[in-house]
Formats: C-alpha cells, structure tokens, sequence
C-alpha cells in the first residue's frame, strides 16, 4: 500500500464510525502485520481486548469469511468449517483479500467489510467478543490500532449489511 492509500483506507473508516455515531480511540504505532508484532505496541493499552482478524475461503472459492477472535484464542480451521457447516477452509489470497475487503495481509479487520460492496463475506466473530468492553481493530491499514466500545462494535454490526453472527469458536 502506498501512503496515500493507507491514508484513504483510514479516512474512509474515520468518517463511516464519525457519521454512524461511533465514538473511538486511535493509537498510532509502527507497522504490525501480526498480532504478535502489534502486541509490543498494545501491551501499554489496558482493558482492552485484542483481536486477531482471518479471511479465509471454501475449498471452491466462492464463500469468504472473515473470522475475528480475541489476539490469543487459536483457532482449529477444520473444526470451524465442520461446526458452520462449509467444505474445507484456507486463507485466502492476497488478491481476494484486496478484492474483497480492501486490504492488504497484515491490515485485515472488522473495518474491510466497508469495501465489501456486494456484502457477500460473511462476518463470524468469536462468542467471547460479544461481550468485551472494550476492542481493538486496525483501521484497514497495520499502523495503527482503533478502539471501539462493545456498543460501538454492535452500532457497526446493526449497519453492516454483510451476514454476522457471534459463534464460540473452537
């Protein structure tokens, strides 16, 4: 991603949370692709809980999930698919990842589904999230962690066409 990109990619949720109401807390920080980097910047954050964002696909290729636990849950793959009832799953490609979402490996979250202009990826969020205080995601681009509120979290989903559902994953 170019500065410029990264700077739309921001601007673009910036102003979809300021005219949905949804107040957040921005920490700027160095670039993160992985929760494990983005933890050296998070661990001066506190109640806060971290997420770890994945896009994954059906063995065919023509449903996408983007899956969003708490930073430190694993997650079992093939558990998943058998419990939501999918054929086998993989991450996706980059280039799906970019057609779908709007975003770059290392910057997946929440905020991507604002690209999602067919609202086809379906949203599936860990149980424990459902009630966090207080949650963190990348604003479309890793340099930069966004804090929202579980009601902000819920305003979001209530006008996010795209299908969600909390689910305890395995």
């Amino acid at each position: 991603m170019t500065d410029e990109t990264r700077k739309e990619a921001r601007e673009k949720v910036f102003r979809f949370l300021r005219e949905a109401g949804i107040e957040y807390e921005l920490h700027e920080h160095p670039e993160a692709p992985t929760v494990e980097i983005a933890m050296r910047y998070w661990k001066d954050i506190p109640g806060v809980t971290h997420c770890k964002n994945l896009f994954l696909r059906n063995h065919k290729g023509n449903v996408h999930y983007l899956v969003i636990l708490p930073w430190d849950k694993p997650l079992d793959i093939h558990a998943l698919w058998e419990k939501i009832g999918s054929t086998r799953l993989s991450f996706a490609s980059p280039e799906r990842m970019m057609k779908y979402l709007g975003v770059t490996p290392g910057s997946v979250s929440l905020f991507g589904l604002l690209n999602d202009s067919a609202h086809s990826v379906i949203l599936l969020l860990d149980k424990e999230l459902e009630t966090a205080d207080r949650i963190s995601f990348h604003p479309n681009e890793n340099t930069a962690s966004l804090i929202i509120t579980n009601a902000g979290l819920r305003r979001f989903l209530s006008l996010c066409p795209n299908p969600s559902r909390f689910i305890d994953l395995p």
